[in-house]
């Protein structure tokens, strides 16, 4: 009877969550033989009022030229950041008001004497990114004058940067300017052009006339670039490389500065971001001890899940989240698209999954009291 009754107690445990994984993906997701344990999945396609997506923090604030190292200043405003979802989600690429649909971020012609650009940035909430795989879906602007921006950043000398220059755009191909600012860009004034790390790819498109998907790999001794899931270039000195955390940074503006943005632009001028992916290890203890409690074995199956490339240009329906796949929750105890601050970040075990381990500790109490 004892050995039955030790049976017994290991099935109710097994049904309670014990060494099995309870859902795909629990235990991370894979870049090659790297897992990573947390996500972030944008899809800016989809209907939504980006001031109230908890992901994201849409920023306020204004700089004078002296600070903004031109001969404009920049202000940053929440209505230089406007949503355009799909009229139909995966089927239509056209937005609700007629252009691509997407996250618009728009850098302002000059007001008449004005002193200050107008221009837009959106932060990740979270701040706890350390190292992973990046990806966004952006459709940039040829009107002259602008710098748009995808970026890693934790501050002006820990800095992971892809920017797109207006003026580097042509018919027929186009340049992406690939940064990692460290002390040495500070050292030399904040100019990073003539550092080891300051890399500059041409692309045989123009990269205003449909999205591309950018992306960067982070690691520990090394960051690499992609375009359209082909790897572009590496930069590998261990002395620039972050090794904080950190968070993703989407921003179009302009200074006027000649020798970089230019501008201003003589009209609005708009960078369009389909969605944003990244796949990450967190540096919150919180966030750590989450991942223990839901990952129980990583030889479970489905418990990590690969990420898959993005094979060629975003197309409508091409691009994959793991948070729209429809059956077991692929996105276990993650943060996608939170409608009130108060789920942001999450912690300890989903909704569900908490639910059901309390159905199954009453049924194990009540089952255990008959049998020993």
């Amino acid at each position: 009877m004892t050995t039955f009754r030790a049976w017994l107690l290991l099935v109710a445990l097994g049904f309670m969550g014990g060494p099995f994984a309870n859902a795909d993906c629990e235990c991370g997701y894979s870049l090659n033989s790297t897992v990573f344990t947390d996500l972030i999945e944008s899809d800016f396609t989809l209907p939504q009022n980006i001031t109230g997506n908890t992901d994201w923090v849409l920023q306020e604030w204004q700089v004078d030229k002296e600070a903004s190292k031109g001969p404009y200043g920049r202000k940053t405003q929440m209505q230089n950041v406007v949503s355009n979802p799909s009229v139909q989600h995966n089927i239509s690429s056209k937005g609700v008001n007629g252009d691509p649909a997407g996250l618009e971020l728009f850098v302002r012609k000059l007001e008449d004497n004005g002193e200050h650009i107008g221009v837009a940035e959106a932060d990740t909430r979270r701040t706890d990114m350390l190292y992973g795989t990046f990806r966004a879906g952006i459709k940039t602007t040829s009107i002259n004058g602008t710098c748009g921006a995808f970026f890693w950043y934790l501050n002006d000398t820990q800095e992971i940067d892809i920017e797109f220059l207006s003026s580097q755009i042509t018919p027929t191909s186009s340049s992406i300017n690939l940064v990692l600012h460290s002390p040495l860009t500070q050292e030399r004034g904040g100019d990073a052009k003539s550092t080891p790390t300051y890399k500059v790819i041409s692309l045989p498109f123009a990269i205003d006339q449909e999205f591309h998907e950018y992306r960067f790999d982070w690691q520990p001794d090394r960051v690499s670039f992609y375009v359209d899931s082909k790897w572009m270039a590496d930069i590998t000195d261990n002395r620039y490389i972050p090794q904080s955390p950190g968070k993703i940074i989407l921003s179009h503006w302009s200074n006027g500065n000649p020798l970089w943005s230019g501008g201003p632009p003589e009209v609005d001028a708009k960078m369009t971001v389909s969605y944003v992916k990244g796949y990450f290890n967190s540096s919150l203890p919180s966030r750590q001890e989450d991942y223990k409690d839901r990952c129980k074995s990583r030889r479970g199956p489905n418990a990590i899940c690969p990420i898959p490339n993005q094979s060629g240009p975003p197309k409508v329906g091409t691009v994959h989240f793991f948070s729209q796949q429809p059956g077991t929750d692929k996105t276990p105890n993650q943060t996608v698209y939170a409608k009130e601050p108060s789920t942001s970040l999450g912690s300890g075990l989903t909704a569900g999954r908490d639910c059901w381990v309390l159905v199954c500790s009453v049924l194990l109490a009540s089952f255990m009291s008959l049998v020993l």
